[in-house]
């Protein structure tokens, strides 16, 4: 196997000993196993922004930091050192993710390390040792499947805890590993709190992995975890430990358009009210019963 340039600097450099063998190339990045000492590891090399073909990269970009305004202004602008510049925060996306989410306990792959473009980082395998599968790619039993869709929906509950939505979760960004369920592919993650389109993301995260864990556990379809983690979380009472239900009912109720309309005038009528006393007390005008005032010239002076 040729060994790629981005991996051969980093044997020279003593970060790896040992390029294996290739793992899988997709539309982001290549992945190779690689020896470092005696541990067996992957690296995610990263593809250069004219070989990808990842699209609608704004929506998720939405609510991300730069470093400085400089940064900021190139990006916005297009430049060539903008989109340098972007595609670097792209890299680094998944990287802090990464360390952020194993803080917080989320079951993603350790890193350890990321240099030049190059993520080294955990290799997920099976319990036979071998690479882990895809989700898409195991048959379950309806116990796994409800024990799998549980953990899954506990590690998008700790990510949404951390500030970050996953964006792109799928049956093929989860392995499973010999300790259960592990998510991957990260470079799109969302801040939660910073993008517009973070709920309808959250929703589809949840939804993918649903439907594709009920395959084998039908009675998954209709739970509705999505909506209630949305909702814990916009009334601040989302936490790592909170207990959900899978159930949410939507907000049907009707708005009274008289009541709100009648608010409105109240309130208008009020405001009117307070001006015309400011207005007395400045001497601007008569009061508003002066033809009935007994005496109007002192009022008018």
């Amino acid at each position: 196997m040729k060994v790629p340039k981005e991996l051969q600097s980093l044997i020279e450099d003593g970060v790896i000993d040992e390029v294996i063998r290739s793992l899988k190339s997709g539309k982001e990045a290549a992945v190779y196993i690689v020896r470092v000492g005696a541990d067996i590891r992957c690296a995610k090399v990263y593809k250069n922004m004219s070989q990808r073909s990842f699209q609608k990269r704004a929506q998720y970009q939405e609510g991300r930091q730069v470093r400085g305004s400089r940064q900021n202004r190139a990006i916005g602008k297009r430049t060539r050192f903008g989109r340098s510049e972007e595609e670097a925060a792209w890299k680094n996306t998944e990287v802090e993710a990464l360390y952020q989410l194993v803080d917080a306990g989320v079951r993603v792959p350790a890193p350890y390390g990321y240099f030049d473009g190059v993520l080294v980082m955990e290799l997920i395998t099976d319990a036979q040792g071998q690479s882990a599968p895809n989700l898409g790619s195991v048959e379950l039993t309806p116990e796994q499947a409800r024990e799998y869709h549980r953990v899954l929906i506990q590690q998008v509950q700790r990510m949404l805890c951390s500030g970050l939505i996953h964006g792109d979760l799928s049956e093929y960004n989860v392995l499973v590993g010999a300790d259960g369920p592990v998510i991957i592919d990260l470079p799109q993650a969302v801040n939660a709190a910073g993008n517009n389109a973070a709920r309808a993301m959250l929703l589809r995260d949840v939804g993918n992995i649903t439907a594709t864990l009920a395959r084998f556990a039908p009675e998954l379809a209709v739970t509705r975890f999505g909506e209630e983690l949305w909702h814990l979380l916009e009334t601040a009472a989302l936490h790592p430990d909170s207990v959900l239900t899978g159930e949410f009912v939507d907000d049907d109720s009707a708005v009274d358009v008289e009541a709100v309309q009648q608010i409105i005038e109240d309130a208008r009528d009020e405001a009117q009210r307070r001006q015309r006393g400011r207005e007395e007390a400045d001497g601007l005008r008569k009061p508003s019963n002066a033809e009935d005032d007994p005496n109007p010239e002192f009022h008018a002076q």
